[in-house]
């Protein structure tokens, strides 16, 4: 798998100021760490897209040189304008490969149901990310699940259920469901209430640092 490498620049721009430096290519970003002060910087918009569509969320490990000095990081929060879906901010975290992290990683399905091609029932699905606890290099991108073992109606699929290498540790509930067959007359769906506005903050992963104070 290819490295994914990152350039960037400390930041002086803070503030209202940060709007002319996005006019100018550049995206304002953070980047902290349980080692690293939060140090505030600045991307290559055109770059940074091409990194945020090879690292598939935040389960990627990126290198990221700020001036010089090279740290490990992911990605942990994306914001982005809400019409145009711009990026408008970033926040890395720089880890140590010596201490374990914890990601969100999704499940990926893979094959078909014996049940559901022969018309017996319906697949539903369930959660789409799990969250997992490794060293950085164990770190895996995705989790695949075999939907050829859901082989009749009311056949499940549960976190537990889920195969990880060695030294990947899933912290989600092991009764969380994955995917479950179930007979078509039996299915019950619900529709999620649309929220009022397109969410501004997307999420990478979870972790903790000093918040940084601009106004975007």
């Amino acid at each position: 798998m290819a490295e994914l490498v990152l350039n960037a620049k400390v930041r002086t721009v803070t503030g209202k100021a940060v709007k002319a430096l996005r006019r100018q290519g550049w995206i304002p970003a953070v980047v902290y760490g349980r080692h690293l002060p939060s140090t505030p910087i600045q991307i290559e918009g055109r770059a940074l897209q091409r990194v945020l569509s090879q690292a598939r969320g935040g389960a990627r490990l990126i290198t990221l040189q700020v001036d010089g000095q090279s740290h490990w990081v992911l990605i942990r929060e994306v914001q982005r304008e809400p019409i145009r879906r711009e990026i408008l901010h970033v926040d890395f975290q720089a880890v140590e490969m010596t201490e374990k992290i914890r990601v969100e990683v999704p499940v990926v399905f893979v094959g078909t149901s014996p049940a559901v091609e022969r018309g017996e029932g319906i697949l539903v699905h369930g959660l789409t990310h799990v969250e997992i606890e490794c060293l950085p290099q164990d770190l895996i991108e995705a989790i695949p699940v075999d939907l050829r073992a859901l082989d009749r109606v009311d056949a499940a699929i549960h976190v537990r259920d889920l195969p990880v290498p060695p030294g990947v540790t899933i912290l989600t509930d092991p009764d969380e469901l994955i995917a479950l067959v179930t007979a078509p007359a039996a299915e019950a769906v619900e529709e999620a209430a649309l929220p009022a506005e397109t969410p501004e903050v997307e999420v990478i992963g979870k972790g903790k640092k000093e918040k940084e104070e601009e106004e975007e």
